[in-house]
């Protein structure tokens, strides 16, 4: 564990958050964890008392590892128990400093005076009246790293304090979702679910759909394939049905498990053997009200209706299938319904993807939003084919492009399997799809494991190959762990399979000649420490993602992405409710109404990039993609995300460079150049003057100065470069 001595120098120091302040915003909102048994207080006064005459409060909570790890420190003279004073209610009861205070105990220091910081309150006013505190990035950063070793990261002290200085300095750092759980008893209940960003099922059999729609809920995206629906066999005439009776065939439980468990027997009415029944019944009257917090991942919430609603739904697209095999475009409308019932209370949200043939008309046609009648759930996922040809993909695939419709993407699931980095034969044919941002090529069941380093923060090669392992043996740790579904733990545990990223590329590119040293350091150090561990090595390594939230953290640009442009507003919308909107406010921060919203605001950033930035106006389409094949081959082995900003006139020349290189490629999207013009636009490109006046009204953070904020949830906002990807 990392000692209190090394931690003290960091607790008063401010990290280089990105973009005026917004990274530490993003920070707050997205990945500070409420901090167990510990409140906020105003007020207090300096007063003498005895050790053992201070009392634990009831309930409390002994950390043990922890105040061992001080007694040692403190033995050991490189720290002491009374570096940092105590915080009592007027009755004696600790209000802050348990494990220092059960640590004097273990010292035998019970009958010494010290000082302590009284609060005017009673224990029970305290714990009353107090408000809840999450974490300042030092302490996340300690959780994490704390918490990778007791899953068997087993980094050494110094190797710890290395990673902790790169993650408070925002030069590397775990996934998303291993900054946000890392560390709690999730780890040990749910294994490396709780870790992991996303996942791929291939639809073959109803158990896919209730097992997509716990992954969705535990706050992952999923991939999913709709190639071969006939699998799922023919559906029979069934019937469902919602009675509040004690009495029902199913009574949810108020738990993910019981959603999944209710929408497996729905579907299996209809798609079934014949030892399924065709009729069933549900009663949700266990599950809690909208509105209530969801403790574990985080958001409110939505109530029963929204289930009921979607299980409705989709017995209403399977009634319209009976007698025969479901098409490819109606599996696409179950998931989809799916991830809107995931989407629930403002908050909670849903990432997918779905690959089908480029010869499904129907499924071509599934986003056509300009012929009318395309049901919103469908907004749910972003749609790819499946093709290594792109010579023989029908025309009407292209029409997106032309602005009809959305522009579908691209998936080579021949070169996915072929390839690790471009043009380097190193066959994975367990690869059956992708995840939603495309950047890992999954096998079915199989879970991302990603990590991700910001190349513009880092000083040279060596200390991007001494960060690259670092974080490897933390990604290396969860990959070991256990999985909540069989088929999952297996396939995790064979390929091993990791993400390490690196993003801010366009702000780096003097710093990619790296890359391939890097590289080939990692693949070499993935051989030894396999070895060590008896695990079996990694298929693949190396990754470039997204990267919306956490580049946003550090001021970066996103993955390969270009930057917006060189002066912006970046504007985040919360709930009215937030706390986070009156501490915007109070540094300066424009916040106004979301327009017609009377329950959300939007709060506007002033961002700039650095000078020698690739801006989105200075690249083409063509460029985006020579560079996205240049870091495929030097450093992603599984495959570089890209959403490539395409103008009508770039369509020909973009189709002209898929025919040249396609074959080596595994993955590309598009997104259709908008000159948008509406209001509160999530982006806005303005002038320097403009940028400066904002600028002049913002305070600078200071650490002092930094309020504990509860309220965790998402921002409302998209946290991936095109809104693809908004998970953790």
């Amino acid at each position: 564990m990392l000692s209190e001595k090394f931690l003290d120098s960091y607790t008063q120091k401010t990290p280089p958050w990105g973009f005026n302040g917004l990274g530490y915003i993003v920070y707050k909102r997205t990945y500070a964890r409420v901090v167990e048994n510990h409140r906020v207080w105003n007020g207090g006064i300096t007063v003498t008392k005895k050790v053992s005459d201070l009392k634990e409060r009831p309930n409390g909570y002994p950390g043990e590892a922890k105040i061992l790890k001080m007694v040692d420190d403190h033995k050991n003279t490189e720290w002491s128990v009374l570096d940092k004073q105590i915080m009592t209610s007027t009755d004696n009861y600790i209000a802050d400093g348990h494990h220092r205070w059960n640590a004097m105990m273990k010292l035998g220091m019970g009958d010494e005076l010290i000082e302590v910081i009284e609060i005017p309150l009673t224990m029970e006013e305290v714990w009353g009246e107090g408000t809840k505190a999450t974490e300042e990035w030092w302490q996340t950063c300690r959780r994490v790293i704390d918490g990778a070793n007791e899953i068997g990261a087993e980094l050494s002290d110094e190797e710890s304090e290395r990673m902790f200085d790169y993650m408070f300095n925002l030069k590397g750092m775990p996934g998303g979702r291993m900054l946000w759980q890392l560390g709690t008893p999730n780890n040990f209940r749910l294994g490396g679910d709780s870790l992991c960003n996303c996942w791929f099922v291939d639809i073959q059999k109803p158990e896919d759909f209730s097992w997509m729609f716990e992954r969705l809920m535990l706050g992952g995206g999923v991939g999913f394939s709709v190639l071969n629906p006939i699998r799922l066999g023919v559906v029979r005439q069934g019937a469902v049905d919602n009675h509040d009776v004690s009495d029902a065939d199913y009574i949810v439980p108020d738990k993910r498990e019981g959603w999944a468990e209710c929408l497996l027997r729905a579907i299996k009415t209809y798609l079934g053997d014949e030892d399924d029944p065709t009729e069933f019944s549900y009663s949700t009257q266990l599950i809690r009200a909208a509105g209530e917090p969801i403790r574990t991942f985080g958001g409110t919430a939505s109530g029963p209706s929204i289930l009921i609603e979607g299980i409705t739904k989709i017995c209403h697209v399977l009634n319209g299938a009976i007698g025969r095999n479901l098409r490819a475009v109606e599996v696409l409308d179950i998931c989809n319904i799916i991830g809107s019932v995931v989407v629930a209370g403002n908050v909670r949200r849903s990432a997918e993807i779905a690959l089908g043939s480029p010869f499904d008309i129907d499924y071509l046609h599934a986003k056509r939003w300009d012929l009318g009648n395309i049901p919103f759930h469908r907004a749910m996922s972003n749609n790819s084919i499946v093709t290594s040809d792109i010579e023989g993909i029908p025309d009407v695939f292209w029409e997106g492009y032309k602005g009809n419709g959305e522009p579908y993407g691209l998936f080579n699931l021949d070169a996915s399997r072929k390839y690790a980095r471009r043009f380097e034969v190193r066959e994975d044919k367990s690869i059956e799809g992708t995840n939603p941002c495309a950047e890992i090529g999954l096998a079915n069941r199989e879970s991302c494991n990603l990590a991700e380093i910001m190349l513009p923060n880092i000083e040279s090669q060596e200390e991007l190959i001494d960060i690259s392992k670092l974080l490897y043996k933390i990604q290396k740790a969860v990959a070991a762990l256990p999985y909540l579904d069989r088929e999952s733990d297996e396939i995790t545990s064979k390929n091993m399979r990791l993400g390490l990223g690196v993003t801010g590329v366009t702000q780096a590119l003097d710093k990619l000649d790296w890359l391939s040293p890097a590289y080939e350091e990692l693949f070499n150090f993935d051989i030894n420490w396999s070895a060590y561990k008896e695990w079996p090595t990694s298929v693949r390594l190396t990754t470039i993602k997204p990267s919306g939230t956490l580049s946003l953290l550090g001021g970066v640009t996103p993955g390969v992405h270009p930057g917006y442009s060189k002066h912006h507003i970046r504007r985040v919308r919360m709930a009215h409710t937030d706390s986070l909107l009156k501490y915007c406010e109070s540094l300066g921060y424009h916040v106004e109404w979301v327009e017609n919203d009377n329950k959300t605001k939007v709060v506007e950033f002033p961002c700039e990039f650095p000078d020698g930035t690739i801006l989105a106006k200075d690249m083409t389409a063509v460029q985006q993609l020579e560079l996205q094949c240049r870091l495929q081959e030097e450093w992603a082995d599984n495959a570089v995300s890209v959403t490539v900003y395409i103008r009508p006139h770039e369509l020909e020349d973009v189709q002209a460079f898929l025919k040249e290189n396609w074959t080596t490629m595994k993955s590309v999207s598009f997104l259709l150049h908008s000159e948008h013009g509406f209001t509160q636009a999530p982006l806005e490109e303005i002038t320097l003057d403009k940028y400066e006046e904002i600028r002049s009204n913002v305070k600078v953070l200071d650490p002092g100065s930094l309020v504990p904020i509860a309220g965790l949830s998402e921002l409302l906002d998209d946290d991936c470069a095109t809104g693809a990807c908004p998970i953790r």
